[in-house]
């Protein structure tokens, strides 16, 4: 999987195609966040082909919709629940970031992981994402900004004297 550009969550619904033996077959809801449908369908078989015994072939998508932030004006901290394969092998790992969105923290999260740790985006499952509340964050980067009275000085403010219109005079060349 390519990770361009921002990521959208979608929910991905199938199921195995009916047959003489079995006529009703169960359905499977997954939550798959990619760049867009193609993907978002392409990934959901790729997990489904681990959990249960069918693929594409044997298999039906029944929807595919985009989720949208119920309030993407509100910034929320995100706890990410990931698996990656690195050089060395597979790892779990607990990661927390601070956006508006969902997506946008996925997102954020797979660059991080990019940056940090040279995980290529095939390489991340996402196993859980859910928002955390304040007093139940524990990484420094996310806690860093719970303070109420929080500020950002700037520290280098330059006064300039005088008016705001400045004047080019003609520079004197000629000296004696």
């Amino acid at each position: 999987m390519k990770c361009k550009g921002t990521l959208k969550e979608y929910r991905v619904i199938g199921r195995k195609l009916p047959t003489e033996s079995e006529p009703v077959t169960p359905l499977y809801r997954m939550r798959i966040f990619a760049t867009d449908q193609i993907v978002a369908k392409s990934r959901f078989w790729y997990f489904l082909r681990q959990l249960r015994k069918f693929k594409k072939t044997t298999g039906e998508i029944v929807s595919v919709e985009e989720i949208r932030e119920r309030k993407p004006l509100k910034i929320k901290n995100f706890g990410i629940w990931l698996r990656y394969d690195s050089r060395s092998g597979t790892h779990n790992m607990y990661r927390e970031y601070r956006d508006l969105t969902v997506s946008a923290a996925i997102t954020q999260c797979y660059r991080d992981m990019g940056a940090r740790h040279r995980a290529r985006a095939h390489a991340i499952q996402i196993i859980r994402c859910e928002v955390v509340e304040a007093g139940k964050c524990r990484r420094p980067l996310v806690t860093q900004m719970h303070d109420s009275k929080i500020s950002f000085p700037l520290a280098c403010r330059v006064q300039k004297q005088g008016g705001g219109l400045t004047q080019a005079n003609r520079p004197a060349t000629y000296f004696q």
